[in-house]
C-alpha cells in the first residue's frame, strides 16, 4: 500500500507539492473508506477528483460532498430522470459538449463533466454556491439540494472555509 501511496503521490500533478499531496490523499482516504473499500482503488479515486476539481477551480472537498450526495460513490448510479455516473450528469451534456461517444460512467469523465458543470453554473450565478448547487440538480429555486451538500462537507469533507 506504502508503494501505491508514493505512486499515487508523485503521479497527482494538481498539487502544490508532494506533501500537500500526502497529507491530502490521506487524510482524504481515510474519510471515504466508508464508501470505497478498496485502498488502491480509493487513492486513484481521490487523485482524480483532485485534479478534475482543480482544472475547475473548485474545491475538492465541495466536489466530494456533491459526489456523497448524488451517487454514494457509485460510478454506475443512474438516477429516475437518467443522470448518470458519481456525479450524476444528464447525457444532454454530452451533445451539448460535442462528445456524444463519452462514457458517463468512467470516471475521469464523469469527474470532468461535473466538475466543469458545476464551475459553469457558479459563474453563471455570480459565485453564489446555493444558486450554484441548484442549478446543478436542476431545483432552482430550493435550497433543499445544496443544503444537502452543505450537511455533507460540514460532517465528512471540510478542510477549510467555503463561501456558503
Amino acid at each position: 500500500m506504502r508503494d501505491f501511496l508514493d505512486q499515487t503521490i508523485n503521479s497527482a500533478d494538481s498539487f502544490e507539492d508532494r506533501y500537500d499531496a500526502e497529507v491530502w490523499l490521506v487524510d482524504m482516504s481515510a474519510r471515504l473508506q466508508r464508501f470505497v473499500k478498496d485502498p488502491a482503488a480509493r487513492l486513484e479515486l481521490l487523485r482524480q477528483i483532485h485534479s478534475a476539481a482543480q482544472r475547475a477551480g473548485l474545491a475538492p472537498e465541495l466536489v466530494l460532498a456533491v459526489i456523497e450526495v448524488e451517487s454514494h460513490f457509485d460510478r454506475f448510479a443512474i438516477s429516475s430522470a437518467g443522470a448518470q455516473g458519481m456525479m450524476q450528469v444528464m447525457p444532454f451534456w454530452k451533445n451539448e459538449i460535442g462528445r456524444s461517444d463519452d462514457n458517463l460512467t468512467r470516471n475521469r469523465t464523469n469527474l470532468e463533466y461535473g466538475c466543469r458543470i458545476l464551475q459553469f453554473y457558479l459563474q453563471r450565478e455570480d459565485g453564489d454556491l446555493h444558486r450554484a448547487l441548484a442549478a446543478y440538480n436542476g431545483s432552482s429555486g430550493s435550497r433543499r439540494y445544496s443544503d444537502k451538500v452543505y450537511r455533507a462537507w460540514a460532517r465528512h469533507w471540510r478542510t477549510s472555509p467555503l463561501a456558503w
